[in-house]
């Protein structure tokens, strides 16, 4: 039976990536994720996978690209300004409907910014920096043991949405010890399978079908479109069948606090100190970023008076609380940017401010 071990929280995502059957990895040093890189340097050779760190970021995506393509499970991982860089691949990606797994361990910007956690690259997970119409699949885990969780998992809806997937952690979780348990090992895609899996990929033909071909360019705007309609029956799919998310006392809750990965931690103690002053807080946890989980919003019961949102940003994710809301309720921000975080009782104080409680 396995047991739990003591991990830092970039290496345990990379001991889950290989058991979820990463076979190729490519990345760019970038602080706070290179424990993630040294990793995957170390071990995936051990399993018969293959590893190189990239000149840059825009190579990184590239040779993605190019393993995913050809049948590959492949992945790579980032910061917040690497990621930025990876924009137009990922485009790329999403166009040709080439499954892959990202990770981005975010930090504080905009631009190089700071090496300190941060959740100001929401609007880059969940609305995307490259052109056109596209979506990638979001979620941000709380804790390394969900983030383990969640990226083992990742590579199977990639491959079963054709489609990027992107674990949005950050610094803090990146940098932490917890114990965790790792999955067991998923057998990994031999080259002899790839015909089989993934019948659409670029794995040579042998004479028995016809070649494949994957093309990102059409310059015939009607048949652009069709490719376009084609594909979007998945989103709407994963609108149904990937939203996640946690809930904690919205049934008698005054006020809702809405938080996500390690920000919803410090919100959780939040909740603790109002109640100890008498104040029943619930929260909403998104799981999914995108699809994001509106639905959550119908949970809140009659008692509630007010919504605060906590995140790490100038203000991101409240623009789907919004959403989900349906101005029911007042919404206001409690947050910090640059790489400072939220405290507990800074949730608090913004939570009975809310209230109008002294």
């Amino acid at each position: 039976m396995s047991k739990k071990v003591l991990m830092k929280g970039n290496e345990a995502f990379a001991a889950a990536a290989i058991r979820g059957g990463a076979r190729f990895y490519f990345g760019y040093p970038i602080t706070p994720q290179n424990e993630l890189t040294e990793y995957m340097a170390r071990e995936l050779n051990k399993v018969g996978g293959s590893f190189i760190q990239a000149e840059s970021e825009l190579a990184a995506i590239s040779m993605v690209y190019g393993a995913a393509v050809s049948g590959g499970t492949a992945m790579l991982s980032s910061s917040s300004p690497g990621i930025a860089l990876m924009q137009e691949g990922i485009g790329f990606l999403c166009s040709t409907e080439v499954p892959c797994v990202i990770i981005n361990v975010s930090r504080g910007g905009p631009g190089i910014g700071s090496i300190q956690p941060s959740q100001a690259d929401y609007f880059q997970a969940t609305r995307g920096g490259s052109n056109g119409d596209y979506h990638v699949y979001s979620f941000a885990p709380a804790s390394i043991q969900e983030a383990v969780d969640m990226i083992a998992g990742a590579f199977k809806i990639a491959d079963e949405y054709r489609n990027p997937v992107l674990i949005l952690a950050d610094g803090m979780l990146g940098q932490m010890m917890e114990p965790v348990l790792l999955p067991e090992a998923v057998p990994a895609v031999t080259e002899e399978d790839i015909p089989k899996v993934k019948p659409w990929a670029l794995a040579g033909h042998k004479d028995e079908r016809k070649p494949n071909s994957v093309i990102s360019l059409d310059l015939k705007p009607d048949r652009l479109e069709q490719r376009v309609l084609g594909y979007w029956g998945k989103h709407e799919k994963a609108k149904k069948e990937l939203v996640k998310y946690q809930t904690v006392g919205l049934a008698d809750a005054e006020v809702v606090l809405v938080s996500y990965g390690t920000t919803s931690r410090i919100v959780l103690e939040a909740i603790d100190l109002l109640a100890e002053e008498g104040i029943k807080a619930g929260l909403i946890r998104p799981i999914s970023l995108w699809p994001y989980p509106y639905k959550a919003f119908d949970e809140i019961g009659p008692k509630t008076k007010a919504i605060v949102c906590a995140e790490l940003s100038m203000g991101q994710m409240i623009e789907d609380v919004k959403l989900g809301a349906k101005e029911r309720w007042p919404i206001t921000l409690c947050n910090r940017v640059g790489g400072m975080l939220l405290s507990p009782a800074e949730v608090a104080e913004s939570a009975k401010k809310a209230l109008g409680v002294k």
